[in-house]
Parts: C-alpha cells; structure tokens; sequence
C-alpha cells in the first residue's frame, strides 16, 4: 500500500494533546484514531452556530463540519478508541438529560398554571356572557376575555439537548434536527454497513439526505407517500466510525471503476485516517488517565458547546442562511490564499486518479473547516468567557495547522484510492488458491463461493466477482450464466488445467 504520513502531535491543539496521547498510549492504538475522532466531535459540537468566509470579499461559507473515519483490522481497537474519545458527549448527554428534567418541571408547573387560568377564563367568559345578553349585545367585556383565552396557550415542552445518535432512520434524524438545529453526530461502530446500506434500490433519498448534510448549511424537504412531507430548515450532521480494510477496498474498487458509491459519499470522509500500527513491540501499559488532560479537553468541549457568535465577533448576512461567520485575519488570508493556489495546480494534474482528484478537491471546505475549529479551540481555552479579541480573525497559527492536516490527510487519501487497485488482484490469488486446494470446482456458483464460507478477501458477492473478473481476463476461467428455472445462476467454469485441483 502507499505510505502515509505519520501523526505528528504538533498539529493538535494544545489543550487537546495530552488528552489524546494519553488515551493513544494507555490504549497502544496510532494516536491518528484519537486526533480524527477528537476533530470529528469538535466539528459536531460547533455545528452551524458559526461558519468561516475563505475569501475576503466573496460571500463562499463554509461550515466546519467534518466526516471523520479510522480504518484498520478488526483487532486494532478502533472502536474502543473513539468511545473513548466520545466521552466528553457522554458528560454532555448527561448535563443535558438533567437540565432537560428541570425544565420538564418548570413546564409541568407552567401548563398547570394555564390549565388553572383558562379555566377561570371559562368561568368568567360564560358571565360575561349572561352579562353580554342581559345589555343587548355589549361584548367589549366578553371579547377582552375571548382575547386573553386565546393568548392563554400552554407552554410547548422543552425539547432536550440531543448531541449525538448511532442507527437512526432519516425520518427520524430529521425530526431530531428540527430540534438542534445546529447538528447532530451520527456516531457508527462500522461504517461498512452504512454505506452499502445507502447503496440499495430505494434508498436514494437517504442518500440524498446525507449528501446534502455534509454541507451543513443547507436546509431538506423530506416527502413520503402515505407519511406526509418534513421540512428542516437546518440540515447539518457530522459522521464518526470505524471500518476493516477489506471491505473498504472493495468499496473503493467500485468507486475508483464508477460503480455503486461513484456519487461523492466516500469523498466527503475527509478526516479518512489509514495509519501503520503502532512501531515497536506491545507494551502493557497500565496507568491512571491523566484526569488533568482529560477535564481540560472537557472544559474545552463544553466551552464550544455554548459558543457565543456574537461575543466572537462573527456576523451573518442575507446570502448565509442566518449562520454567523468570521474570515481569516490578514497573515492567515495569505497562508489559505497560497495553500490553494498550490491545491488547485495538483487538481489539475491530469495524472490524478479521478477518484482521488473528487477527494482531494473537498479540502477546498476541509482546511478553513480546520483553521475554524483550531482557532476556536484555541479562543475558549485562553477565555472560556469567550471576551478574547477575535475581531482580527481565524489566526495564522490555526491557518497553518489546517495546512499541516490537510498535507497528512493527503497521503491517508492517497493509499484509500491505492487499496483500490489490489482488492481485485488479492481476491483473484485468493480465489485461485482455493481452487488448487479443490475448495472450488468447475461448475460452482459465484454464490456459494461467498456464502457460509467466510474465506478472506472472498466473504463478500463484490468481492468474489471481481476476483472471477480478473481470473476471466487471465484466461484462467469463464463466468457463465446460465436459466435454472428461477433466479438466473452465475457458474465458474474453469480452465482444464485447473480442474480437478491440478
């Protein structure tokens, strides 16, 4: 596979760092998965409450949120890593669920209050109507009471704080986002699922749904036969999960020929880490967290979480959706200005592979989305108060962080599209393996090839026909369709040579 480049520390912020080389060393797992996923939640906090204009002029926004995924084999403890990193949600859920409880009381003790009113009202209304008739049609006093009924509503309950969800359906995530317009993290324990899910006949609005909430400042209009239609003003939602290699190639493979997934869905994973495992032998590392780290990062999540635009200097206008935003200060203009320069000359290498030139061309969003939320980190972590100056703007130092991620992010992208290129040939040496042991015999169908047998590189029915695929090219066999009756069945009719196990 290609190299990538190795996580340097230095690019996470400070108040972050001994956090997450804590956890990467207490764990043994690539400090990537934690940094990745520290992002990801930073990105899902912040939401649409504030956005970044690149330009100085133009009016291009950009909300920074980010798709984030770490991949690596079943044992590398990827999952294990980011629950760990979603901790400080946790916390947040919790705070959440007990001030949504108060406010359920004070709502209870309010409904019950208007509940009493309006029946005094009720009371009143009808005297006053005696009264109304008894002075041939006077109603001023009965209006004047009709009025203050109706402006009598009960109170509408609270809606609770909601920051993050695993398996919802899109009717439901949207009715979620109704009520935190600001976003929402979708948080999976394995992506693969996710996205082949998306990929069936009949999901095409779902997909729809998650391409346009990449965006995050966007709104939806959801319409459903027999279920009515839902509109969100606000569609904004951050994805976080783990996926194996394996299967991931093989998603890539169909990406990379224009297959299934050629729609920019992969692409919008742009926090994509694919790190080496960890150097060095196993170390049994058996310590405290460091508690200190770990409530800073805390108090720095938290601080996002209540972000102020206003106290942060950001300003909406007209043409950005009601989204506040800030720009780049003067230095730190100059650093982005560059930076894309240099990313627009690389997109139009026609040497590029399409499918990376599609990845490569989202970091046009991905690195002001970074410098935005490096930047913030940085603010609420020198002035939880939020009072610091901002009127200057994202700063240099946020500005070429991003600029550093996006260089490493660069080569993760790199070896994803790479994988592409080798599932097909591994699957065909797979396949031809079992075919010498006899496993496979001339006449067997592509289904039973995938079907029970959990065979690596061939567990999947995209997997074994793009191994057949590339065994057909090489004259070593012939796929043939053939009528049972029913479904059509796909057989594997192989060389002479190859029969028999020879």
């Amino acid at each position: 596979m290609p190299p990538v480049a190795a996580f340097d520390p230095e690019m996470l912020p400070g108040p972050l760092r001994g956090w997450i080389l804590d956890i990467s060393e207490r764990m043994q797992v690539p400090a990537d998965y934690c940094a990745a996923g520290a992002v990801v939640v930073a990105a899902s906090l912040i939401g649409r409450s504030v956005g970044i204009r690149p330009k100085r002029r133009d009016d291009w926004l950009v909300v920074p949120n980010i798709w984030g995924a770490v991949v690596g084999p079943p044992a590398a403890l990827k999952s294990p890593a980011l629950a760990e990193i979603t901790r400080p949600l946790d916390r947040l859920v919790v705070e959440a669920r007990e001030a949504h409880g108060e406010a359920m009381e004070e709502h209870e003790a309010d409904a019950q209050a208007v509940e009493a009113i309006n029946e005094g009202l009720k009371a009143q209304i009808k005297a006053a109507g005696k009264e109304a008739a008894k002075k041939d049609g006077d109603r001023s006093g009965l209006d004047k009471l009709i009025a203050r009924q109706r402006d009598t509503q009960t109170p509408e309950p609270p809606a609770m704080r909601r920051y993050k969800t695993n398996d919802p359906t899109v009717e439901k995530l949207a009715e979620l986002l109704g009520e935190n317009p600001r976003g929402l993290l979708v948080n999976r324990d394995e992506l693969t699922g996710w996205l082949r899910s998306l990929d069936k006949q009949g999901r095409e609005m779902d997909k729809a749904f998650y391409l346009e909430a990449w965006n995050g400042s966007g709104a939806f209009e959801i319409d459903r036969i027999g279920r009515g239609s839902s509109y969100i003003p606000a569609l904004c939602v951050s994805v976080l999960g783990g996926i194996q290699p394996g299967p991931l190639a093989s998603y890539v493979h169909e990406v990379a020929r224009g297959g299934r997934g050629d729609d920019g869905l992969l692409q919008r994973f742009q926090l994509l880490v694919w790190p080496d495992p960890p150097p060095g032998a196993w170390a049994n590392v058996d310590r405290y967290p460091d508690a200190d780290a770990k409530n800073r990062a805390y108090a720095v999540y938290k601080a996002l979480d209540a972000l102020d635009p206003e106290k942060l200097g950001a300003v909406a206008d007209e043409d950005g959706a009601g989204i506040p935003a800030l720009g780049f200060s003067r230095e730190a203009q100059d650093v982005f200005d560059e930076w894309r320069g240099e990313l627009e000359a690389d997109l139009r290498d026609e040497d590029l592979a399409p499918a990376l030139r599609n990845h490569l061309a989202k970091y046009r969003s991905l690195m002001p989305s970074l410098a935005m939320i490096f930047h913030l980190m940085d603010r609420v972590n020198e002035s939880p108060e939020q009072d610091a100056d901002a009127s200057s703007g994202v700063s240099i130092e946020a500005a070429i962080r991003a600029a550093s991620w996006c260089e490493y992010l660069r080569t993760h992208a790199q070896r994803l599209y790479g994988s592409a290129e080798s599932p097909a040939l591994d699957g065909a040496r797979a396949l031809l393996s079992r075919i010498h042991k006899g496993d496979v015999k001339d006449a067997d169908t592509l289904r039973s090839v995938y079907r029970g047998r959990e065979w690596s590189r061939l567990s999947t029915a995209e997997e074994v026909n793009a191994a057949a695929a590339v065994l057909e090219d090489y004259g070593w066999l012939r796929v043939e369709k053939t009528d049972t009756g029913g479904r059509p069945a796909t057989l594997l009719r192989l060389h002479p040579s190859l029969n028999g196990g020879a």
